[in-house]
């Protein structure tokens, strides 16, 4: 018998108040012939990160991997080709408020300490690959993925330091960058950097904004979602393409991460509590969809493919229907060590998009859509981002991409035929 598959029966009972709902789902456990990971590339660490600021661009069909680094006592954010020992650039970050410095006043009053920036966010404005941050005294800054060239700096009137988000707010096929300050106050730019939508929110936002993508041939509208601490335990604003509110609403769930995923039913925002459930709300009027338990411990919401959103949590990752709550399947590894948010890459060369997670540990679970395991392993390291994936070998397949929390990344090779 396959011991890779164990199906059993599991019930999730309502948590009282909580309105969660009874699932049945497969419990999927782990093959002990699984196949182990193979490093086939690590970089040199990048001081001034912890790991989770760095992302993937392909720039001309290559992958750099970006991080926020610091060097010499500077900040600066520098791109490393994948696979290779080569730097391709290196920027100092720059800004209208970049000279007034970042991080908090030693007990002598000065503040000499490089400036904090947020993690960063890749994407495309106007066809050319960028990447966005934003900095502690409250800059919103974006630069070429090519070179490193600035493309525009915007002061965001509040404190920065959260990671921007890049999308399709107005669906007219051009994309725009969003950023909110801590202090609620929210922008987006378009691609020369002229403001196209602001708000003023009360409360404090901790988590990075969200852009929903519209979809006008299904008659749905999209929208930016930010989450602040107004209300009890938070509120969830989603703001028109012009800066509008069109809904406000109370999650039930503190929610410790979030995400936008579309389902077959329209797209959701997914809520992962810190009691452990997960949440969705509808993007269409801010109505709650359901609240499923999953533990009784924080979750990570992470990526989506069509119709399911991974979970991770303390020694396991979930599968959950969005347009239902069902938990398709459950799987454990790691005993109890914190689960990063999931993502999903085509690791194993079938055009499928398929989950990984990797945990605190640096452990690597590598799976197929039925939760099936394809490899495991990693890096001895202390890891708190989800994975990167990348085309390091050349061979078309991608390989994940841990960075440590010494900015040190470590390609793996999940096939099973090595």
């Amino acid at each position: 018998m396959d011991r890779r598959v164990l199906f059993a029966t599991l019930i999730l009972l309502a948590g009282g108040a909580t309105g969660v709902g009874v699932a049945l789902f497969a419990f999927v456990g782990v093959d002990d012939a699984t196949a182990e990971t193979e490093v086939v590339w690590e970089s040199e660490p990048a001081a001034g990160d912890d790991g989770s600021g760095a992302v993937i661009a392909t720039v001309d069909g290559d992958p750099l991997l970006l991080r926020p680094a610091v060097e010499n006592g500077s900040r600066v954010v520098s791109a490393a080709v994948v696979g290779t020992d080569e730097t391709a650039w290196t920027v100092p970050v720059s800004g209208p408020d970049a000279e007034r410095g970042g991080g908090d006043d030693d007990a002598n009053g000065s503040n000499d300490d490089p400036i904090g920036v947020s993690g960063l966010t890749t994407g495309t404005l106007g066809g050319d690959p960028v990447v966005a941050f934003t900095t502690a005294p409250g800059s919103l800054v974006v630069v070429d993925a090519t070179d490193g060239s600035q493309r525009f700096a915007v002061d965001l009137g509040g404190p920065g330091g959260l990671r921007p988000a890049i999308g399709d707010l107005t669906g007219d096929g051009d994309r725009e960058i969003a950023a909110a300050a801590t202090d609620g106050r929210v922008r987006a730019v378009d691609r020369e950097g002229d403001s196209v939508a602001e708000a003023s929110l009360s409360g404090e936002v901790t988590r990075r904004p969200l852009v929903v993508e519209p979809d006008a041939e299904a008659g749905e509208r999209g929208g930016l979602a930010v989450l602040t601490s107004a209300g009890d335990p938070a509120t969830v604003h989603l703001l028109d393409e012009t800066g509008e509110a069109r809904w406000t609403t109370t999650p039930s769930v503190n929610p410790l991460s979030w995400n936008a995923a579309d389902s077959r039913d329209g797209p959701v925002l997914a809520l992962g509590g810190a009691n452990g459930d997960l949440e969705t709300i509808e993007v269409s009027d801010g109505s709650n969809r359901y609240e499923v338990g999953l533990q009784d411990l924080p979750v990570e919401v992470g990526d989506a493919d069509p119709g399911t959103v991974y979970v991770g949590g303390a020694g396991s990752v979930w599968a959950v229907d969005l347009l239902d709550g069902e938990v398709v399947w459950k799987q454990q590894y790691g005993a109890s060590t914190r689960i990063n948010e999931p993502g999903v890459g085509d690791v194993d060369g079938d055009g499928e998009l398929a989950p990984v997670v990797v945990n605190r540990a640096g452990e690597v679970l590598a799976m197929t859509q039925r939760g099936e395991v394809i490899a495991r392993g990693g890096p001895e390291a202390v890891v708190y981002a989800g994975p990167l994936f990348a085309d390091v070998t050349g061979d078309g397949d991608d390989e994940v991409i841990v960075v440590a929390d010494d900015g040190t990344a470590v390609a793996l090779d999940t096939r099973s035929d090595g």
